[in-house]
Parts: structure tokens; sequence; C-alpha cells
């Protein structure tokens, strides 16, 4: 590997401070200094989704669960989230990422790499670009990001946590990369889990340094990822920044804070579930072939049951006919969680119509025009202003259920 090379390029990450917590502080400024916690509430099932920094600074952490956020805060304010407030914020921000780079690789709603090793002279050099980003996601969207300059993924990503909140750092080169983590936990290092750092640790190795001085025992243990490690552990990281990550799968799913039985009621969920499925990959110009439904037992067990189909879909009544159908094969006792996930994303090449296909025909093309009409008020009014007719009655069944 030629460092050199590497050193050339300029990569920056940008993270969202605290983001959800973020955005209701931004829409409700009371909430400002105190203790927000972003998630389910105290005394149901679930976890924290986020938290604002003043409840960090009582050990709560995302994806604890809300009972022991609780305890360690009770002073807190607990709210449950809002998705689409977090993805309208989220699409503003991308859209200010967008105005430097084509290259943009958008980790989550809150988090992306930006390659600008080929458009940083035209605004005057990353740097300029990372603190004009900042200024402008304040600016423009009122909330603040973390960013950082590296010549690596790693490097940035590493720059971008070293002054949260609000903050910023370069990592130039892989001494500079080095020099920084050296003496820092393996856990600093991407692709090093909980259960690499265990594996590592019962051999003697636990910070960034004995990776280095120990490169042929960490291979040794660990293989081909061993040697992945010992390279990002040198400042070695070839990936590069890849827009428009291939979808592999979508899916969601919904925790009930009580065991459900009824199976009626289950199938109501289904079809929000579907909706909301069917509007995210028509978003993305999507249609699946396989469609998979979840479910998680009171005792904690998960199965799943899939079908795929012989053309692709991306219609809601498709989605949820096939995901009913699964749900009514399963074993029938109460169910703690309940999902549905799409794959085999494609297009529809077509096929042969038999002389049932044929009759359904017109049934399907009528139903496909109602669906494109809903796809375009939801596109201009929302999602939860305009709904079909199932999707209301399973809305008034099962209550103001929030997918």
């Amino acid at each position: 590997m030629n460092n050199n090379i590497q050193t050339e390029n300029r990569i920056i990450h940008i993270d969202m401070d605290a983001f959800y917590a973020a955005v209701e502080v931004r829409d409700n400024p009371d909430l400002a200094g105190k203790p927000l916690i972003i998630g389910a509430i105290p005394g149901e099932r679930g976890v924290v989704a986020t938290c604002s920094y003043e409840a960090r600074s009582f050990g709560v952490r995302s994806a604890m669960s809300i009972s022991e956020a609780y305890r360690r805060c009770p002073q807190g304010i607990y709210m449950r989230p809002n998705p689409h407030k977090y993805r309208d914020a989220s699409q503003q921000v991308h859209k200010i990422w967008a105005d430097y780079t084509d290259v943009c690789e958008y980790v989550s709603l809150d988090e992306g790499f930006l390659e600008v090793s080929g458009s940083a002279h035209l605004f005057g050099g990353a740097h300029v670009i990372a603190q004009e980003i900042k200024h402008r996601t304040k600016r423009e969207v009122g909330l603040t990001c973390s960013v950082g300059i590296g010549y690596s993924m790693m490097s940035a990503k590493l720059a971008s946590e070293e002054k949260k909140p609000d903050g910023y750092y370069e990592i130039l080169t892989p001494e500079a990369l080095k020099s920084l983590i050296f003496e820092r936990n393996v856990r600093v290092i991407y692709g090093v889990g909980a259960k690499t750092a265990e594996s590592l640790a019962r051999i003697g190795i636990t910070k960034v340094s004995q990776i280095c001085e120990q490169s042929d025992k960490v291979i040794q243990l660990l293989g081909k990822h061993g040697a992945q490690i010992v390279e990002l552990a040198n400042g070695i990281d070839i990936r590069k920044v890849t827009p428009h990550l291939e979808t592999k799968s979508i899916g969601t799913e919904t925790t009930f804070q009580t065991d459900i039985k009824d199976f009626d009621y289950l199938s109501d969920v289904l079809v929000l579930l579907a909706q909301k499925l069917s509007f995210d990959i028509r978003m993305k110009g999507l249609s699946c072939r396989t469609i998979t439904l979840k479910v998680t037992y009171g005792d904690m067990k998960s199965i799943t049951r899939s079908k795929t189909l012989e053309t692709v879909t991306n219609k809601t009544s498709e989605i949820f006919q096939v995901a009913s159908s699964l749900l009514d094969i399963v074993e029938k006792r109460p169910i703690r969680l309940i999902g549905i996930t799409l794959s085999g994303f494609g297009e529809d090449v077509g096929g042969q119509l038999s002389l049932f296909d044929i009759e359904k025909e017109d049934e399907g093309a009528r139903q496909n025009a109602l669906d494109d009409a809903f796809m375009k008020l939801q596109l201009k009014y929302g999602r939860n202003i305009v709904k079909t007719g199932n999707e209301l009655r399973a809305q008034k069944r099962i209550g103001e259920y929030e997918l």
C-alpha cells in the first residue's frame, strides 16, 4: 500500500449531534439544557433511541432499556420518537451535503461520508467545505453537527468523534491517526466489536499499540479479519465512499407493550406495516419479489417465514396479502414482535399470463391505479394524512398506532 497516495484523499465524515433530541429541542426551546430521552416511555417495554448530552451525563445511552434509563435518570423528560419530523430534517441536511459532492454515502438519517478529493479545489479546500457545512446546518436547519476530515473513511469518522458535540477535527495522515489512537482501547478500530475485543483480550491485547506490536498473534487468532484489523491499526484503510449502496432488503417491525394473542389485531398491524414498506420502496423506485414475515413470541423465540413471488411488486395490498397468509401458518400463541421484510429487488420482466391471471388483470389494473393515486396524494399531503379504507379501519381498530 502506498500511503502517500492514500493521504491525497480527502474524506469528510458528518455526524449530527444527538439528532432526534436536538430536533425536539429546536422545535421546543423549553427542552434546552434538560435530560431528554427519546424512545419508549417509562413503564413500557422498549429502549432508548437517543438522548441529549444532559441525559448522557447520568449514564443514559442509546439502545439501553428504558427501565434502566429511568433508574439512572428518573428526572428525565421521556418522549416517543417523531420519525416523520426526523426524516424531514435529515433530507434538509443531505441536500446541503450534496451541494459539495455527488459522492455521498449516507450511513443513516444523521450520519454520512463525503468524498471531496475531486471537488475540494472548487470551494477552497476540504476544510472550507467542512466549515460551510457546519455553518449552513446551523443556519438553515437549526441543528449542530460534528465534522471530521480524514485521508480515509476510518480517520474521517474518528476525527468527527474527537471534539463532539459541534466539533471539528482533522486527521490527514496515517502517522497522525496512529499517534491519536495508539494507546486507546481496541474498540476504537473499525470492525472491532465487543466479541472481537473479548477474543483479543484473551490473548492479552487490549490496546491499539498491542495490535501493531503483536500483529502475527492477531492474524493467527482472527485470520483475514485479523489482517484487516492490523492494517487499520497501522492507519491503512482502502475502503471507498460508495454512494447509492445497493439495497439488499428493507424491513419494518413493531414490539408490543404486552404480548398479543389476538391474530385479527396482528393482521391489522400488518396492513400498516405493508403500507409503510410500499411507500418506502416506491420512493426508492424499487419493487420486491420476496416477502418475509418475522415473529417473536413472548418467550423470545423468533421465527421467519418467506414467500417468493413469480413477479415483483411494490403494492400495499399484495405485500399485505402475502404477509397475512404467512401469519396464518405460524403457531398461534402470544406474540411480542411482528415485522415484514422485503427483498429480491428488481424489475418486473413480465411472463406468460395464465387464464386466472387474465381474469384478474382488469381488477389488478384498477388496484394499481388506486395505489398510484394514493401515493401521489401521500407525497403531497403526507403519509399520515391520506390513507386507504383498509388502513383507516386498521388504524381505528388498533388505535393511534405509530409505525
